[in-house]
């Protein structure tokens, strides 16, 4: 919780100076059933229309299927107790940033630790980037970025979270992913805890050296009212994966939550035109076949 904590600070006062206007307001819930959250909310900034970075910690009582929701685990479930459900502890601090700028990706990331009776516990987590077109450089940076923390503990951790990534975050009823990708985890258990917390540590700290640069680079760039109205399709597809696919959305809503801090990710503004496609050859075709057919960045 302490790390979880401090990431939040270090994270939302970085970004903070980068937008250069709004600030971060904070404010402080309980969950009637256990635990409780801070959560982080910037709106109306000079380069995001909305950045949130929320941390929770919530216990308590949970329905199997609230379990199943929130993660890949098959086998090594927990027994129900006598109610029919599973005692639990959850940390978590989780973020998306919505930028204003068509050419500034949004950015999510999301790390947490999971516990339940009978000692069984486990990690997950990761971060994504999403951006309306396609900088390869951006992409270098932002992949190459993640790549060096999951090297330093893993060698086999950047191309099997990477996969996992591009698997998780797909659309199923488009037959796309939401953006192009980055290293996505879950049921982490498979060394020493203290190991795996100082990996989950260091990828915390990175999240602003892997998305900051590449916000700085195109925070003044120019935009059509075309591009600006492809950003808002593009955000439609964000929500659509958040509200029907994300575990963790599931998951607060399936355990009594804070409804504001789950949909805190979605953006304030998007758009969904019928039936629309591309013209071929396009920079926006581009990036449609980059979704469908996910590319390997370093």
């Amino acid at each position: 919780e302490q790390m979880l904590r401090e990431a939040q600070i270090s994270i939302t006062e970085a970004i903070q100076d980068i937008d250069g206007g709004a600030k971060f307001k904070e404010d402080a819930w309980i969950r009637p059933n256990g635990g409780g959250g801070r959560s982080r909310v910037l709106v109306d900034g000079k380069v995001w229309e909305k950045a949130g970075v929320a941390l929770s910690v919530v216990y308590g009582s949970m329905a199997p299927e609230a379990l199943a929701a929130a993660t890949e685990r098959s086998g090594n479930r927990p027994e129900p107790g006598p109610d029919g459900k599973i005692p639990f502890f959850a940390a978590g601090l989780s973020c998306v940033m919505h930028p204003r700028n068509p050419h500034c990706p949004t950015m999510h990331f999301n790390y947490r630790y999971f516990e339940t009776d009978g000692g069984i516990w486990w990690f997950g987590g990761g971060q994504d980037i999403t951006p309306c077109y396609i900088d390869e450089d951006d992409m270098k940076h932002f992949h190459g970025s993640l790549k060096e923390v999951c090297d330093k503990h893993d060698p086999e951790y950047y191309p099997k979270f990477k996969k996992w990534a591009d698997e998780y975050f797909k659309i199923q009823h488009r037959g796309e992913t939401r953006g192009l990708g980055g290293i996505f985890f879950d049921d982490l258990d498979d060394r020493d805890p203290d190991t795996i917390f100082d990996f989950v540590k260091d990828l915390s700290n990175n999240v602003v050296n892997a998305y900051g640069p590449i916000i700085e680079k195109h925070r003044n760039d120019e935009f059509t009212p075309q591009q600006k109205d492809w950003q808002q399709m593009r955000r439609g597809r964000y929500v659509e994966f958040n509200l029907v696919y994300d575990r963790g959305t599931i998951f607060g809503l399936k355990t009594g939550g804070r409804t504001e801090s789950i949909l805190m990710s979605l953006p304030e503004t998007a758009r969904w035109e019928y039936d629309n496609h591309p013209a071929e050859g396009s920079p926006e075709a581009d990036f449609i076949d980059a979704t469908k057919n996910p590319r390997e960045w370093v």
